[in-house]
């Protein structure tokens, strides 16, 4: 429990919340149906989502801080939540009324450890943009750290001052309330949540702390140097901190202002395929990604021929959501793209589950039809064609396609999440430059150039098996001989006595093995029974007795033998 009245006041806020919401959802899915009221509460569970997801909603945006990206966050996990509640989180803004330009000043003089005056040669007091985070104003550099820019135009991320123990505050918040889920069998089932809080915590510290996305900015800098399709901030490290970061000023078009990109002789539909491609680029060969690429992050910069035959690039901002691709998931998300890319929805319910979304278990026969449909019916489709289709048909079919994904063990981890993310909003933006381009359709070159490296692969792993074969073969006539010789002389031996004893043996263990198996899940049952049926949880957990007594007698003969 936090010290401070204001934020111990603001703990109590969040959990009281989360507490009300569970008795609620206790007595509804659970109670009822007990009582025989399961279809009354089946009834009004739209509805009753609904009105949880407006109260959070007002929640997060009264408390501001973590509890905005909180909603956000929820929005996006589409894998472990219904629509009734994604849908209304989406449309919750990071938009907070701005810090007062003084208590700026005074944490920008502590973290920069001299007067603004100095620190810069100019700052806007009326700051740029303001988050719930942290908030942006313009600035103009001092000659000396203009010069070593090559631009004396900046822009100043200061930390909203305080923000440090509010996130605290509400992650030792949402940990407890994590907590309280997991003991949920209605949601452990289906979600992690524990598990869920820290993908969430540990995403939220990284974007405060301005050292690691600056660290970001320049990785991503890094990855595209060379390449004149792509533009990103030069870091100004000598007025940089953790809860300052000062980097050059590229604003300029914004990527989705259409009528400025052909004002400017840009044309939105070469713009949407040529970001479309730099983000297959960060995930496919840099395996670094910019997870945030809305279009307030995104600038078209006008070169005027200064790059050789492009006349302009696309400026990425903002580096504090950054996703990586490991080794374990760049398997599966090739193969992803080359099923998406060839509308193959047996493929693509494979690859999700070598990704991890799916456990190996799961019945993917219902998402695979649902998947092969989508594909029939809307693969190949652009925006423009979509918005054609009969909205009760797309409604019906969604409806349909999202009960299918909510009936399977289905949780995606952090960094797939981040992917479908980034594509997410690739695909947005691009749909709005040019509405007939279709995410799949651009995916099919980067799909080809998988394929034929995985053919390459192919080829060169029939080699290596014909290679060892014929080593195997070569060494055989030898081999043969031995063993002939090794038959004349007497001298083979086959030992299946003692092999007849081992497998006994093994069957025994295995035997036992299964007994304390079924002991370890009665006790379980009846230990997980108990609180709400005290006469059943205690004659089954009595009942596990059994099991482990025969587990004990077998291991007793054993010895004995």
């Amino acid at each position: 429990m936090p010290d401070d009245p204001r934020t111990r006041a603001r703990y109590r806020r969040i959990v009281r919340f989360a507490a009300a919401q569970l008795a609620l959802l206790w007595w509804c899915e659970v109670a009822l149906p007990r009582i025989g009221l399961g279809a009354l509460a089946a009834r009004g569970r739209g509805a009753r989502l609904q009105r949880l997801a407006r109260r959070f909603h007002a929640l997060a945006a009264d408390l501001g801080g973590l509890m905005i990206k909180v909603g956000q966050f929820l929005s996006s996990r589409l894998d472990v939540l219904p629509p009734e509640i994604t849908e209304e989180l989406a449309g919750l803004q990071d938009e907070v009324p701005p810090v007062p330009f003084a208590d700026v000043r005074a944490l920008a003089e502590a973290e920069l450890g001299m007067p603004l005056e100095r620190a810069y040669a100019w700052v806007d007091e009326v700051p740029l943009a303001a988050a719930s985070l942290g908030q942006v104003h313009r600035a103009r550099l001092v000659d000396l750290d203009a010069e070593h820019l090559g631009s004396s135009d900046a822009v100043v991320k200061v930390q909203r001052p305080g923000i440090g123990a509010i996130v605290d505050v509400d992650l030792t918040a949402l940990r407890r309330v994590g907590g309280w889920l997991s003991r949920v069998r209605l949601v452990s089932r289906r979600v992690d949540a524990p598990a869920l809080v820290e993908e969430f915590a540990r995403t939220s510290l990284e974007e405060i702390d301005y050292l690691h996305e600056a660290a970001s900015a320049e990785r991503f800098a890094a990855a595209f140097a060379g390449d004149d399709r792509v533009r990103a901030p030069d870091v100004v490290w000598e007025r940089t901190t953790r809860r300052v970061l000062t980097l050059a000023d590229v604003a300029s078009i914004k990527i989705t202002d259409v009528d400025a990109l052909r004002a400017a002789g840009i044309d939105p539909s070469a713009v949407a395929h040529a970001f479309a491609a730099v983000m297959f680029d960060q995930l496919f060969t840099h395996s670094f990604f910019h997870a945030d690429p809305h279009p307030g992050n995104l600038f078209v910069t006008p070169l005027g021929g200064a790059a050789g035959s492009r006349d302009w690039q696309l400026t990425f901002i903002d580096f504090g959501m950054m996703g990586e691709v490991p080794a374990s998931t760049r398997s599966g998300l090739r193969r992803l793209l080359i099923a998406g890319s060839q509308r193959d929805g047996a493929g693509l319910v494979s690859a999700i589950t070598e990704l991890g979304a799916l456990l190996p278990t799961a019945d993917t026969a219902a998402l695979e039809r649902a998947m092969t449909q989508a594909f029939a019916r809307f693969g190949g489709m652009g925006f423009a064609e979509l918005k054609q289709v009969d909205p009760r048909e797309y409604r019906a079919f969604a409806s349909e396609f999202g009960e299918v994904m909510r009936s399977l063990p289905f949780q995606l981890p952090e960094d797939l999440l981040l992917i479908i993310r980034a594509g997410s909003l690739t695909s947005g933006v691009c749909s709005a430059l040019d509405p007939s381009f279709n995410v799949w359709d651009a995916a099919e070159p980067y799909a080809a150039g998988l394929l034929r490296d995985e053919a390459g692969g192919v080829a060169r792993s029939i080699l290596d098996e014909g290679v060892a074969v014929a080593r195997i073969a070569a060494r055989l006539p030898r081999r043969l001989d031995a063993l002939a010789t090794r038959v004349e002389e007497g001298r083979l031996e086959v030992s299946t006595p003692r092999l007849a004893a081992r497998v006994d043996r093994l069957q025994r263990t295995i035997g036992r093995l299964s007994s304390a198996v079924v002991f370890a899940g009665l006790l379980l049952a009846g230990a997980l029974v108990r609180p709400d049926d005290v006469v059943l949880g205690t004659v089954i957990m009595v009942g596990s007795a059994l099991p482990l007594l025969q587990a004990g007698l077998g291991a007793l003969l054993d010895r004995r033998r």
